[in-house]
């Protein structure tokens, strides 16, 4: 219960719902639910009153972080879009914009109900004339990952030597 603590005394403090059982989830922003007739929808008795989302995907990790890279090389990161809901579901990355030397590398389709995908995160470290007085540049972009219930935003940074 959350208004008794391990040894049943009443608590002092609110308990904090970890992001997976809140409303909404941190780094995504909700889209306009549209009915689609040609979707593979759950309908039981079961699933009839709950008010989670029954499509819905998690990133692991939830953020990117390359460190210090050296100019001119490629480096490559794995993202994990897995889809934590009960209907199969799709998705589309929007193409990062080509001054962040950011690319994403899927392979696009629906993903099954507890299935997951791969996703390559590859930068190509560029330095765009913007260093600090150490000769390091920082890029961070943000990649929208446009699923059929919500935006997922994924942080990438990096430093450029």
């Amino acid at each position: 219960s959350v208004l008794v603590n391990a040894a049943r005394q009443p608590r002092k403090e609110k308990v904090k719902l970890p992001p997976s059982l809140q409303e909404r989830k941190p780094n995504s922003i909700s889209n306009k639910q549209v009915h689609d007739p040609v979707g593979g929808q759950v309908k039981t008795s079961s699933l009839a009153t709950t008010k989670q989302l029954l499509s819905s995907f998690h990133l692991i990790p939830p953020s990117v972080t390359f460190g210090v890279l050296k100019e001119g090389c490629t480096y490559i990161a794995t993202v994990i879009l897995k889809n934590v809901g009960v209907n199969f579901s799709r998705f589309w990355v929007k193409p990062p914009p080509p001054r962040t030397g950011l690319r994403v590398i899927y392979r696009p389709g629906p993903v099954a109900a507890g299935l997951q995908v791969e996703l390559e995160i590859e930068i190509f470290a560029m330095a765009n004339g913007k260093e600090d007085i150490h000769g390091i540049e920082e890029i961070s972009h943000h990649i929208e990952i446009l699923t059929e219930a919500e935006t997922l935003l994924l942080p990438v940074k990096a430093n450029i030597l």
